[in-house]
């Protein structure tokens, strides 16, 4: 039976944002604080992925040499390292969080079976990188708090009751909501980037946070005078508008995930169509309501 496995590693590294042939105020245009001499540090991350048929023993592979190889090829090299110069891949194109992971899944895929590199920067930034020579994936997370009353205006409150539980009371209640946004997009050769994160950021703050942050979704938000705010239909609300704004900064919307509490959460899977015009969107499942 086929299975994925994942091992956990550390190590902490700096970087600079840089590019010699740019002038000083284009990097610090582009790269903002990050272009800062010396450079700046991260406690990283790594999540490796690995596939393969459970063996007689019980394994896809002894976690022990796993663990060893990991240590060997990404480890031993880069904690403690200014990534610039630790390896030949970062002289042309700058550690980036997203390059970093393809680096690291090309150093790896010799070794291991591997399905996924996954590399956290940060708690809220991280990229992903699954063998594909043209595209990568960096998430984000942020948060806004709002309230919301699950209701149809045609129903009783009786009738609202019976489907929506308590979320049905007519004064409505409040969640602390966490967005993750994940885009794709080809790594560039010289900047190591899908998108410009500081551009990235500000969209999520001008399409999402500003308007929804401390707002009443059913009064507040015209969409949601007509449909229901559930986590869902908020998670597809932030992809209809994150999506062209995305697209108009180089990049694809490819997922937003939406965490309403620690029950309750759900993805929105943003696809495009063959032709490129007409996006598909899946609803993964969502836990219990509470």
């Amino acid at each position: 039976m086929v299975c994925i496995i994942n091992r956990r590693a550390e190590f902490a590294a700096s970087h600079r944002y840089w590019l010699p042939e740019w002038s000083e105020a284009q990097n610090l245009s582009y790269f903002g604080a990050c272009s800062r001499f010396p450079g700046h540090g991260h406690n990283y991350e790594l999540v490796v992925s690995m596939q393969g048929d459970v063996d007689a023993f019980g394994m896809v592979l002894n976690l022990s040499e796993v663990k060893q190889v990991i240590r060997q090829q990404v480890i031993e090299p880069l904690n403690f390292s200014y990534l610039n110069e630790v390896w030949p891949e970062f002289q042309t194109t700058l550690p980036t969080t997203e390059h970093l992971a393809r680096t690291i899944w090309d150093r790896l895929a010799p070794h291991l079976p591997l399905v996924r590199i996954r590399l956290f920067e940060h708690p809220r930034l991280w990229a992903d990188y699954t063998g594909d020579p043209m595209d990568a994936y960096l998430s984000v997370g942020t948060h806004f708090s709002a309230a919301h009353r699950l209701a149809l205006e045609e129903l009783s409150y009786e009738e609202n009751c019976r489907i929506y539980g308590k979320c049905a009371r007519p004064h409505g209640h409040g969640h602390n909501y966490h967005v993750e946004i994940t885009v794709k997009g080809e790594i560039h050769p010289r900047t190591g980037m899908i998108v410009d994160l500081v551009k990235l950021e500000a969209v999520l703050k001008e399409w999402v946070i500003e308007p929804l942050d401390h707002t009443f979704l059913n009064k507040d938000i015209p969409y949601f005078a007509t449909v229901v705010p559930t986590a869902e239909n908020i998670a597809i609300y932030i992809a209809d508008v994150l999506r062209q704004p995305i697209r108009d900064l180089g990049a694809t919307l490819h997922k937003v995930k939406l965490i309403e509490s620690p029950n309750n959460s759900c993805e929105i899977l943003c696809e495009e169509s063959a032709q490129g015009t007409s996006p598909r969107e899946t609803v993964l499942p969502v836990l219990e309501r509470v």
